[in-house]
């Protein structure tokens, strides 16, 4: 689990007064913001091994929230967002929602409501994070298998059975066993279930 000093949350609004007050709840909270101006200016410093969360305006000059939102989504950026409003409308709410926003909240609104908001995103991106490593160290040893090894891994999680691995790639069923022995050495399985559990939650089946 990272450490709030690995993770910085950063606020995106326009209103400097509200930027900075922001800012300094989220400090004196003990974590670690990071203030911009405009969601052009933040998009150009973000870094793409950046953890934490965002918290946005909606309203703002050059890109809106929702506008940062989708722009995000499109660099497979895994910090969730906090969209901040001082409107009352149910239909910026709704496309905030519908681009990824995690949550909504209206002006004005409690210190705690925001901490709690933040720690919970937070929390998010360390299990995104956390999956998403877990999603590509199981592709790279996919990546690892031989051409042959990746047929019989494909037809183990056919549900084919050794015997039919061995007539589908006409070879003996002893050698089908080694190539099986290989998959789960490489993929470092424990088990069959193991197997396919891990091939199926790297969406590589």
């Amino acid at each position: 689990m990272a450490q709030a000093a690995d993770r910085t949350v950063f606020v995106v609004d326009d209103d400097a007064a509200a930027l900075d007050s922001l800012v300094l709840l989220l400090r004196s909270d003990g974590l670690n913001p990071s203030g911009f101006s405009s969601a052009i200016e933040f998009l150009e410093a973000l870094s793409p091994d950046a953890r934490g969360c965002i918290i946005s305006d909606v309203r703002m000059p050059g890109m809106d929230g929702v506008e940062l939102v989708r722009a995000l989504k499109e660099r497979q950026c895994l910090m969730p967002v906090i969209l901040i409003t001082g409107h009352a409308d149910v239909t910026v709410a709704v496309q905030a929602m519908k681009a990824g926003a995690a949550e909504f909240v209206q002006k004005p609104f409690e210190s705690e409501l925001i901490l709690r908001l933040v720690r919970a995103c937070l929390e998010e991106n360390d299990d995104a994070v956390d999956a998403s490593s877990r999603r590509l160290r199981v592709l790279r040893r996919i990546e690892s298998l031989t051409a042959r090894e990746h047929q019989v891994l494909d037809l183990i999680m056919q549900g084919a059975s050794n015997k039919l691995i061995a007539s589908s790639l006409d070879i003996s069923p002893r050698t089908v066993e080694i190539y099986r022995a290989n998959v789960m050495s490489k993929m470092r399985a424990d088990s069959l279930s193991d197997l396919i559990r891990m091939t199926l939650a790297a969406g590589a089946a």
